[in-house]
């Protein structure tokens, strides 16, 4: 075993450590809701943490191909489904949030609020993206995709994670400190795997000639 292929019974622990990490934003919120300590605004509060914490997850699984890249350890791999699922968990709260305690299921005025204010049509756009990579995250599904096309649908990954970096700094308005992180972050993410794809172009170009 190195450091570079776990063995497996040392990546389920660390799979579980991860597993176990990724709930502490939900196991907090769930606590601090009990506890009647989510402020003077609580469904706003339980909005920010759920939509941050959808988007922190998001950019983590993009993160995952450029690390296993730099650092050559491939049993990261292993972890980039969970945690792509863990972002859908929390776009999934963010928008049961909306929904359920901001709206009340009022499904007029909820059309109203996609169609009219920009960062909820396009934050609504990116979960309802998020819904169909979600649903082809298992080895069932990629086996009947194919790999080719399961790797087309989950490029949407990308346009889903702008979508989301666009719809945080759209709702913030005024300290666009943090969306700006975000966007930094995913615009290093994004210009890695291009100049990736570059570098294997110009390979593969040279091994034809």
């Amino acid at each position: 075993m190195t450091i570079k292929n776990l063995d497996n019974r040392v990546l389920l622990w660390v799979k579980a450590a991860v597993f176990l990490t990724a709930l502490l934003p939900f196991a907090n919120l769930a606590v601090a809701a009990y506890a009647d300590e989510l402020g003077a605004n609580p469904i706003e509060k339980m909005t920010h943490v759920t939509g941050f914490w959808a988007l922190s997850f998001l950019l983590i699984t993009l993160a995952v191909t450029p690390l296993r890249r730099l650092s050559g350890c491939l049993w990261l791999m292993r972890l980039r489904r969970m945690l792509g699922l863990f972002a859908f968990f929390y776009a999934s709260l963010h928008f049961a949030t909306y929904l359920v305690l901001d709206q009340y299921f009022d499904w007029q005025a909820i059309a109203k609020d996609i169609l009219k204010r920009p960062y909820i049509t396009i934050g609504f756009s990116a979960f309802v993206v998020l819904i169909p990579l979600a649903l082809t995250s298992n080895d069932a599904i990629i086996r009947r995709l194919g790999g080719k096309r399961w790797r087309a649908l989950h490029r949407l990954t990308y346009p889903c994670a702008i979508a989301g970096v666009v719809h945080f700094g759209w709702l913030v308005k005024k300290d666009l400190s943090r969306p700006m992180m975000f966007a930094l972050v995913l615009a290093l993410l994004l210009g890695m795997r291009v100049a990736y794809r570059l570098a294997g172009n110009r390979t593969a170009h040279q091994k034809a000639v």
